[in-house]
């Protein structure tokens, strides 16, 4: 794990500004991150990944990789998703991998959550490391998408999966409708309220995601950089899509 360190106790930048845009905006809503997930999520987010979790597959004794980990909620469903999992959650934002190492203390969860202050776009791991590899709701905050998932993919052992838990856009006119209205509108408006912030997260928010790719390019993405029976499934009626593709395994 050399080059690493372990953690003791109003629209989108540019890609210039995008890194220290995103670790000042981060750092500002840490203290109340999961409280905010939790509220305008309606309290899906832990289900999402759950489901997340579940289509990884993670097999006993894995390890697993979650990057731009936050305060280690994938990170912790992957751990729970079978027996005797390590999980290195790796982040550029201390405080946000602070709050989640305390989650963690003196509990059994302890042993198997590492918080590991780093970055996604220069993962300091060998490649052909984890089983798997995730992300949850941090892929679009990176300055190269692209980049951002070869990287994941590098690390990933031949055969491994990379899972993708990112929101999308709802099907249906009428849901995409409402939901686009609570999403530009409503969203930021009870978001930067309630998060103590001023530096416009949740303004941020709603931007980043109707920037991001759509479902099928990212399949695309992740194919291009060697990932191999990619899929994606639509969670709560296409507000998130979980994708998952394993990497390939050489001839």
């Amino acid at each position: 794990m050399e080059g690493v360190r372990l953690l003791s106790g109003s629209g989108l930048p540019t890609i210039e500004d995008k890194r220290e845009f995103v670790r000042a905006m981060f750092t500002g809503i840490a203290p109340r991150y999961d409280l905010m997930n939790r509220l305008l999520s309606l309290d899906r987010d832990r289900r999402w990944r759950r489901f997340s979790a579940r289509v990884a597959n993670v097999p006993d004794g894995a390890r697993v990789l979650d990057v731009c980990c936050g305060t280690g909620e994938l990170a912790l469903a992957m751990a729970r998703a079978a027996r005797d999992v390590t999980v290195i959650g790796v982040d550029f934002v201390g405080e946000m991998l602070r709050i989640g190492h305390r989650k963690v203390v003196g509990t059994r969860a302890a042993r198997a959550f590492i918080p590991v202050l780093g970055d996604a776009l220069a993962l300091s791991f060998p490649s052909d490391t984890f089983d798997v590899v995730c992300v949850g709701f941090g892929v679009r905050n990176v300055a190269s998408l692209k980049t951002g998932v070869a990287e994941m993919v590098r690390v990933a052992k031949p055969g491994g999966r990379v899972v993708i838990l990112e929101f999308s856009e709802p099907r249906g006119r009428i849901l995409k409708t409402l939901y686009m209205f609570y999403f530009r509108r409503l969203l930021p408006r009870i978001g930067n309220a309630l998060s103590g912030t001023r530096m416009g997260a949740y303004t941020y928010l709603p931007a980043s995601v109707l920037e991001f790719p759509d479902v099928e390019r990212l399949a695309d993405v992740m194919r291009e950089c060697g990932l191999v029976g990619v899929e994606y499934h639509w969670r709560t009626l296409g507000i998130v899509a979980v994708h998952v593709g394993r990497k390939r395994i050489p001839s």
